[in-house]
């Protein structure tokens, strides 16, 4: 499992942001460190900064500033602030002074957004709606209101004045509102901004960038409603994800602005190519929420702008004809028209005019898009527009001759899988030849696999890499398709974290992590600062198949820090710390009393075995001689004096090198006089000092060696007596005794003890004193004269125990509180201080955090990762030494208290509870959230109660049983394992008492029209309404109460339900609902329609036989189902089969003629009725039959005169006038019938419309319809139908107005005084038009 990431630690509280300053002003850089006394270094490009003349620095307490007065364009560079081991960058732009409007009285100033709009954009919206709105021309015309009059020219070219319409388009814009624009209230324009919808708060827009140049796309997101962090996909085209392409010209940056929590995502195209071009998509999601937003890149090759003969793009594209034949191209004018543009104006926020071919775009538009795309790119001609289209779209119908299927545009697959390409060809016997990047694929290895399988090709890559990411085309005969492969590199994976390090100064620093992947890409950071190879080679970078290794040569206390590897698959965190080298001493020197030709040994022992020293005699340097012996194996340094003398008594120290302390002992000299004594002298013991004084004890170094050289005299010689008592030596036999005689040596089992006796001395030898060995030392000597005894007190000396295992008190986001007791055995020197250390409980390496030995038993560790599971152990000191470790504490985790929970406010409130909600805090860390907890409390008191036991999940509650009227404060706080948050409280007290609201019924969009059921389905109707307090609720059917055992009725607080279990054809009806609080009501009603199957047809009769027909003749039933009957099933049967078969469906007359019945046959006949629900059950049979005569009777018809049955037309169901909205399809409906078929035609105002594209008639049985394809206010007016036949015609006619969607009325914009002129009535046809162009 990877490490947890490890937070950062800066060293700054408060970072200077980047800053956009005017030439000339002045500017302020501030920054606030954690610590007061922190040092601040100010730089400009690397370059210290020092406080004078340019630039001015300040400091006071933990705030620290930088100003720059007077700002020119040379200070527009790269700055950075330096505290400890954080750095923090960032830049200074400097933009160009403004000149001011020469002639502010007569010229409108122009903003600057006004350079970055294209020349179509209208004169009359204002600036900031040219900026935040998209620029095309359509969606620019406000409403109705007129365009500028610059709209419909040419770009102005660059160097030129604009011209007079543009200049008094912005003064007509401020005086003279739109039409359809709201009302002007206080004398100010309303804001005709469009506002963004979902997540984005800015949505990266479509740019152009030159081939080699940067571009940055930027997408904000405001996070304040979010209950998680936003995540965001770059994406090119519909699928290719971009994260896994980041390199060289491609990165994507995320930045998050606490203070306004607005997230900004950028991606950044760096060097572009021509191949970048194309579509992208940004698409942003959290949790339930998700917003998209698409825009193009267009790359523009390096060119000069050249002028061109604008009249050549109006000439004609005939080849054969004159002048006046052919079509107008206007291609190569929509091809030019960009070069006018300044290369300044190519912005990512101005959506400019990019190359593009204007027939690429209608070929691939819809037929509804064509006005619209011709307005905008200004072709009047739409009929010639139409013709050539038409051609174009035949000539591209042509499909391919030798493929049947192609290679899609794309394909993609994840390196190290394979993947099949495949085609379909027409011929099977045909043979294909596969490329790559326009080099012929040959069949060697496993790498490719041709397979031909009947009209399929396939082509197989194994095992992909890096290298097959390419153009792949497919050749057959003449013809080819082409692919693109991309291979997507799968995320490269930290398997090896790297690990915390302490070192000391000057020492080699290694840093190493493994990848999953040989030769990735890694990035090293430094406190959030990228490292890089410099000059210096501070930093080394190895790599060694999948190890990474980042080393760091003679490592200073500024290499303290976060370092961090980064790849495209995950990151690792350790921490460097580096302390000055501090020397141990494990052994001092001790104070040494040596008698005459004795050995004088001073031994002390470091803890670096490296360090050499120099020994001193009251001040000056011991020098090597015969007697004199210096040495130094390992850590332990000697001075050995052999035969020592009197002069060599003195202070002697040691120095080591490097180090400013020493080590300093004495040696006494003990000088023995022998006095003549006549014989049978008693014995003596000559010694300075003797008893248990603290004078008189012996201080040894547990593991040193104990030699006590005690001087007697007597004659004769006397007998030496040892013993040591136990350590209390008060009472009790002797633990020990040595008694030696006559100069013998003696010497225990073990060799640790060693006894001898000389003339005059008598020598007691310990080697490697032990704790046990400290005790009362007696040395007593006899002999027939006497005996004399004294005792020396021995005291070893030790390194204490170790302490017991040390105890977390409590912990912190970064840090903890630990306690310890002191070890049960000091060592026999006083504690003075301990030393901890710490480590992550996967990890084997302890680190020190403190090296100066800390006193008290209390101590704060900081600089922690929170969520990481860390131990602590305890090391004591004494003056002996440091004991051994202690055991290791239990496991614990930092981790803070969260954030307080945000947006606390009140839901609901009555006159006995209240509701309040809130959202999940902005921070709450690596510890679960173990729930919430509300307290209230009394206004202008300080006790707070508990809402309700323990904590709740929710984030919301009802607090209950409060008393009516009285104010209470309440607040919320978060709880985790590190305990209760911050309190979130309401701004101010509440008081309980309901709040009167209005009933409102919200009748849904389903119910607002006829609610249409079946016999036998369940109603269940659910109408939300709003109310306080909880209304009355009421119930009708057409007026009257409901029935409770038909209908069940459930009312709650907010909503009303009824319901109807088994729908009857009885239930149908107006349903009333009434929503009542005291005098105050609201009502609604809803239509329910319960249809069922009609019933059978009725009198079903043979009217007519005749030849092979027969007419019938019914009547509709008389149970339609409660529904229209929409048509007839008509079947017959032979009456000697009795078999049915149906003649006709969905017949909607009464009458019918059954034709193709066989001679000789007797039919009868059947009608079932239709409506929505089915047919009827059962059905109308014919009483009669009808018999077809065989053909070779011979029948006399009587005489009879021959019928005229031609009939004038007559329009049976006349045009209705009608109102319609813009932009939604309409239709005109009539129905006529005459003999023979009379022909129709359609007028509108008295003009023929027949051969009109944007009409389309219909006539079925007599019914016509005329449809009007997205009516504009142009289409309005007088439509007539007229039918014409050989006996007559006839004509219906009626009156169709169309409505604009925005309520446009473009006579309030001719002025009252204005007179009706031409240029008017040009003017209103022009805002017409651009009406129906936007709708």
């Amino acid at each position: 499992m990877p490490e947890p990431v490890k937070k950062a630690v800066s060293a700054f509280a408060k970072k200077p942001k980047p800053q956009v300053a005017e030439e000339g002003s002045s500017v302020v850089f501030e920054v606030e460190t954690e610590k007061a006394d922190a040092k601040v270094r100010w730089q400009c490009n690397t370059k210290d900064i020092t406080s004078g003349g340019k630039y001015v620095v300040t400091a006071e307490g933990n705030k620290h500033s930088l100003t720059i007065p007077a700002v020119t364009m040379a200070d527009g560079v790269g700055y950075a602030v330096i505290a400890g081991g954080s750095k923090v960058k960032f830049e200074l732009k400097v933009k160009a002074k403004e000149e001011p409007p020469q002639d502010c009285a007569t010229e409108p100033a122009v903003p600057d957004t006004a350079t970055a709009t294209p020349a179509d954009v209208p004169a009359d919206i204002p600036a900031a709606a040219s900026v935040e709105a998209p620029v095309e021309a359509p969606a620019s015309v406000n409403g109705g209101g007129e365009p500028s009059a610059g709209s419909s020219e040419a770009p102005t070219a660059p160097g030129e004045a604009p011209s007079e319409g543009v200049a008094e388009a912005p003064a007509l814009a401020a005086n003279q509102p739109p039409q359809d624009a709201p009302p002007v209230e206080d004398g100010h324009l309303p804001d005709t901004r469009q506002d963004l919808t979902g997540l984005f708060t800015e949505k990266p827009q479509t740019g152009e960038v030159t081939v080699g140049e940067n571009i940055t796309f930027v997408a904000k997101v405001n996070a304040t409603s979010l209950l998680k962090k936003p995540t965001i996909k770059w994406f090119k085209g519909k699928w290719m994800d971009l994260a896994s392409k980041s390199g060289k010209h491609l990165q994507l940056k995320e930045l998050y602005d606490r203070n306004t929590k607005m997230y900004t995502f950028e991606m950044h195209i760096i060097a572009a190519k021509a191949n970048f071009a194309g579509g992208y998509r940004c698409e942003v999601s959290s949790r339930d929420k998700f917003d998209s937003c698409n825009f193009e890149l267009t790359v523009h090759e390096a060119r000069t702008v050249e002028g061109f003969d604008i009249r050549a793009a109006f000439r004609r594209t005939s080849i054969d004809g004159g002048d006046d034949t052919g079509e107008l191209d206007f291609s190569a004018l929509l091809k030019k028209r960009d070069s006018f543009l300044k290369a300044s104006t190519r912005a990512i926020h101005v959506n400019a005019d990019p190359d593009v071919d204007v027939w690429d775009i209608l070929q691939k538009a819809p037929a509804s898009e064509y006005e619209k795309i011709a307005f905008q790119h200004g072709i009047t001609d739409l009929r010639g527009m139409l013709k050539r289209l038409k051609k174009m779209k035949k000539k591209e119908e042509k499909k391919s001759e030798a493929f049947l299927r192609k290679l899609d545009p794309a394909y993609q697959v994840e390196k190290g899988h394979k993947i099949k390409l495949e085609i379909e060809v027409a011929n099977p016997d045909v043979e294909v030849k596969w490329l790559k990047n326009g080099q012929e694929i040959q069949p060697t290895g496993s790498k490719y696999i041709f397979e031909s399988i009947g009209n399929k090709r396939y082509l197989t890559i194994n095992h992909c890499s890096l290298a097959d990411d390419a153009a792949y085309t497919c050749v057959v005969g003449e013809e080819k398709c082409t692919t693109e492969l991309f291979v997507k590199e799968p995320p490269v994976l930290i398997l090896k974290n790297l690990e915390d390090q302490m070192v000391m100064k000057g020492e080699r620093v290694e840093l190493e992590c493994e990848v999953s992947e040989e030769g990735a890409l890694v990035k090293w950071e430094k406190d959030g600062v990228e490292l890089t190879r410099d000059e210096s080679f501070k930093y080394r970078f190895k790599k060694d198949g999948r190890k990474h290794v980042l080393i760091i040569n003679d490592a200073t206390k500024e290499d303290c820090g976060i370092y961090r590897v980064k790849t495209n698959g995950g990151e690792s965190v350790a921490e460097l710390l580096v302390q000055e080298k501090e020397l141990e001493v494990y052994q001092s020197i001790a104070d040494l009393t040596v008698k005459a030709k004795d050995e004088a040994v001073f031994k002390c022992e470091v803890s670096d075995e490296n360090v050499k020293g120099i020994w001193y005699k009251n001040g000056v340097e011991v020098k090597a001689d015969a007697r004199t012996h210096i040495t130094h194996i390992g850590r332990i340094h000697k001075l050995s004096i052999d035969d020592v003398k009197p002069e060599d008594e003195g202070d002697y120290t040691f120095v080591p090198e490097g180090y400013a302390f020493n080590l300093s002992a004495k040696l006494n000299f003990l000088e023995v006089k022998i006095d003549f004594v006549p014989r049978q002298d008693p014995p003596k013991i000559h010694l300075d000092c003797m008893g248990r004084t603290a004078e008189s004890t012996i201080v040894v170094v547990a593991g040193n060696k104990l030699r006590l050289d005690v001087p007697i005299t007597g004659d004769p010689a006397p007998t030496v007596i040892w013993t040591k008592a136990d350590k209390g030596g008060e009472t009790g036999a002797p633990e020990h005794t040595w008694s030696l005689k006559d100069g013998e040596v003696i010497s225990d089992g073990q060799g640790r003890v060693h006894v001898e006796s000389t003339k005059g001395h008598c020598v007691f030898t310990l080697e490697g004193a032990e704790r046990q060995d400290e005790g009362i030392y007696s040395v007593i000597v006899r002999n027939p004269a006497g005996e004399d005894t004294a005792d020396i007190n021995v005291k070893v000396v030790d390194v204490p125990d170790p302490p017991p295992a040390p105890r977390i008190l409590s912990v912190g986001e970064d840090s903890c509180v630990v306690q310890w007791d002191p070890p049960s055995f000091d060592g026999g020197q006083p504690i003075i201080g301990y030393v901890l250390e710490r480590k992550k409980k996967k990890s084997y390496r302890w680190m020190r955090l403190n090296f100066d030995p800390y006193a008290d038993t209390t101590f704060e560790a900081k600089k922690m990762i929170e969520g990481v599971a860390y131990e602590m152990r305890v090391y004591a000191v004494n003056a002996i030494g440091m004991s051994r470790h202690s055991p290791a504490s239990q496991p614990f985790i930092p981790v803070a208290p969260t954030s307080e929970p945000i947006g606390l406010c009140v839901d609901d409130i009555s006159d006995t509870s209240i509701s309040l909600k809130w959202r999940t805090p902005d921070r709450v860390g690596s510890a679960e959230l173990d729930g919430y907890g509300v307290e209230y409390c009394k206004e202008g008191s300080d006790e707070w109660i508990p809402a309700f036991d323990g904590l709740t999940d929710r984030t919301s509650v009802i607090i209950r049983d409060l008393p009516t009227g009285e104010k209470r404060q309440f607040r919320v706080r978060a709880y985790n394992m590190a305990g209760p948050s911050a309190p979130a409280s309401l701004a101010q007290a509440v008081t309980i008492r309901e709040i009167m609201q209005r009933p409102k019924i919200w009748i849904p969009r389903n119910l607002r029209q006829t609610l249409i059921k079946r016999v036998g389905e369940t109603i269940n109707l659910v109408i939300p309404f709003q109310g306080k307090p909880k209304p009355k609720v009421t119930w009708f059917k057409e007026g009257e109460p409901l029935d409770p055992k038909q209908v069940s009725v459930r009312n709650s607080e907010t909503d009303t339900i009824l319901f109807i279990r088994k729908s009857e054809r009885k239930d149908s009806g107006k349903y009333s609902l009434q929503v009542q609080i005291e005098n105050v009501e609201d009502t609604a009603s809803v239509n329910i329609q319960i249809v069922d199957v009609p019933g059978p047809p009725e009198a079903l009769k043979i009217m007519d036989v005749w030849g092979f027909n027969v007419a019938l003749e019914w009547k509709p039933p008389k149970d339609d189902g409660n529904c229209e009957i929409i048509g007839y099933t008509i079947q017959k049967a032979d009456k000697k089969t009795m078999e049915w078969y149906t003649v006709y469906e969905q017949y909607r007359r009464t009458n019918c003629v059954v034709s193709d019945l066989i001679m000789g046959n007797d039919f009868v006949f059947r009608a079932f009725a239709i409506n929505m629900v089915g047919l009827s059950p059962d059905p109308c049979v014919s009483k009669d039959s009808a018999y077809i005569q065989k053909t070779g009777i011979v029948y006399k018809p009587p005489s009879y005169k021959e019928h005229d049955f031609s009939e004038a037309p007559k329009f049976t169901h006349p045009l209705v006038s009608r109102s319609v909205i813009a932009g939604y399809n309409a239709t005109l409906s009539c129905s006529v019938r005459g003999i023979p078929k009379p022909k129709v035609t359609w007028y509108k105002n008295k003009m023929d419309i027949s051969n009109e594209a944007k009409y389309r008639m219909f006539s079925k049985q007599g019914v016509l319809t005329l449809e009007i394809r997205k009516p504009c206010t142009f289409d309005g007016g007088v439509y007539i139908c007229k039918a014409v036949n050989d006996s007559g015609e006839d004509v219906v006619e009626c009156k169709l107005e169309v409505r604009c969607k925005y309520n446009t009325s473009i006579h309030t914009h001719r002025s009252r005084n204005q007179p009706h002129t031409a240029s008017s009535d040009a003017t209103v046809f022009m805002i017409d038009f651009f009406i129906r162009v936007i709708d």
